[in-house]
């Protein structure tokens, strides 16, 4: 029988390196998925490195080898009876034909399907992707080559024409990433008053910088943060002001 349910198809893209759109896809996908309900699936069109794909692997390694990880999994598992969220390894030109695929097929119809994509928009592929996307979020950080890129890139794709075949009621937000509690206010409100003027949307929630987005589970003994088979720790959500995050990211996109 034929579901009506809708799927939101999601991709925090940028055209930057490091600046942390796989490590947002993994936080946000481990947090809806094992703690807030929602049944995603993660598209890995990064081609070559799939490195979602390869994270999964090490996540599962690290759960096998390591105490403190495998008794979160095992109550975890225990508590919410879920399947981990599945990891497709795709290129970015057949990662919509795919996903479909997946849920046409599958028991279980996603709620959303996030779309790691590769950083560059001349990989083939990736700008019909972004099109179809039902929200796209970019990060940013402070430092002026991010920010010009990251504006220039926008503009372009928000000015691209318009086609039968895309998603008009598309929102794309911008949102502060990696922000050192110490850097002065005045260089975001400079870079807040660009983007104002330029009337793209941002986030109201910045993320704060923490060494933690740089590791995973397998060189922390007793906590966990960016794995894709637990859900980062409350504790530490809230140091980097995740929570308050994935609340705004929950209203943007009515989930």
């Amino acid at each position: 029988m034929e579901t009506t349910k809708k799927t939101l198809k999601i991709s925090f893209s940028t055209q930057k390196g490091g600046v942390g759109k796989s490590t947002m896809t993994t936080l946000l996908a481990s947090v809806l998925h094992y703690r807030l309900g929602f049944n995603v699936l993660v598209m890995d069109c990064d081609f070559p490195q799939h490195s979602l794909n390869n994270m999964r692997e090490r996540d599962k390694r690290t759960i096998m080898q390591n105490d403190y990880h495998k008794k979160a999994a095992m109550k975890q598992f225990q508590t919410i009876n879920k399947k981990a969220y599945p990891i497709i390894k795709c290129k970015a030109e057949t990662a919509l034909e795919k996903a479909s695929e997946y849920r046409s097929q599958s028991a279980v119809v996603p709620d959303v399907i996030f779309f790691d994509l590769p950083g560059t928009a001349n990989t083939k592929g990736v700008l019909t992707t972004l099109k179809k996307m039902d929200f796209i979020f970019s990060p940013i950080t402070a430092d002026r080559l991010v920010v010009e890129s990251t504006l220039g890139f926008t503009k372009a794709f928000l000015g691209l024409p318009k086609t039968d075949d895309g998603n008009m009621e598309q929102e794309m937000w911008l949102f502060w990433n990696q922000v050192d509690g110490r850097e002065k206010t005045g260089l975001y409100d400079a870079y807040q008053s660009v983007i104002k003027e330029l009337n793209l949307p941002i986030m109201e929630t910045r993320i704060m910088d923490s060494k933690r987005f740089r590791k995973e589970t397998d060189d922390t003994g007793s906590y966990v943060f960016r794995s894709s088979l637990l859900p980062a720790e409350p504790q530490l959500m809230k140091a980097t002001k995740m929570d308050l995050f994935v609340e705004e990211f929950l209203k943007i996109t009515h989930l």
